[in-house]
């Protein structure tokens, strides 16, 4: 397990993004999503960043939001490290407020656009679309609008990258308008589920689960 006082942003970056992941074949590309949205990362950080992700929830790692690429690094520390580390229960989903308001500051101060990379900028849509709340369709249309723009900016081979977020904002907004929240945690926050959602449940078709093809 790694100290977590020695533990710095460009590590939690360098570990989450694979060196060399902007100029990789579309198979490598493929790889690196499934595996960092289908828990493909679960065992290296219950191993390596229980004490950071631990500290992150705790606010001791606020300070990382203090430079762009600090304050992603405390986005996946906040949204993506504790779904592995608390799966299937509901602190897997207790930072998610917190990590979509850090998001969503940063896309106003500018942090957001100083990323270099489109995968990079994609894990501000990921988080902001987490999280549960009042605002969430508000937020979907936010993380649509974005995901557009990128379409603009992208890169040969980044085209299909673009795509596979623009869909997943789409099918997420409509989960989001149909019943004001993602019922497939239901289970796990013990919320009782309205027959449509049960109905929802049983497909197994999640957005946040399944990744478009």
């Amino acid at each position: 397990m790694r100290d977590t006082a020695n533990v710095t942003p460009d590590e939690i970056l360098s570990f989450w993004y694979p060196e060399g992941l902007a100029d990789a074949p579309r198979e490598e590309v493929q790889a690196f999503w499934d595996s960092r949205m289908q828990g493909g990362m679960d065992e290296a950080i219950c191993r390596d960043y229980a004490d950071v992700t631990r500290a992150a929830a705790e606010g001791r790692l606020d300070h990382w939001a203090e430079t762009a690429r600090g304050r992603l690094a405390l986005i996946l520390v906040l949204d993506q490290f504790p779904r592995s580390f608390w799966r299937d229960t509901p602190a897997a989903y207790g930072q998610d407020i917190k990590a979509t308001r850090i998001a969503l500051e940063g896309i106003r101060n500018g942090h957001y656009s100083e990323l270099k990379y489109i995968f990079e900028r994609q894990f501000y849509n990921i988080c902001i679309s987490h999280c549960e709340g009042p605002d969430h369709l508000e937020r979907m249309d936010l993380i649509i609008r974005l995901t557009e723009e990128l379409a603009e900016i992208a890169r040969d081979g980044e085209e299909e990258m673009v795509e596979r977020g623009l869909e997943q904002g789409r099918r997420v907004r409509g989960i989001i308008e149909r019943f004001g929240r993602h019922p497939h945690r239901n289970p796990i926050l013990g919320r009782v589920s309205t027959p449509e959602e049960l109905e929802y449940i049983e497909t197994g078709d999640f957005p946040h689960v399944n990744l478009p093809n």
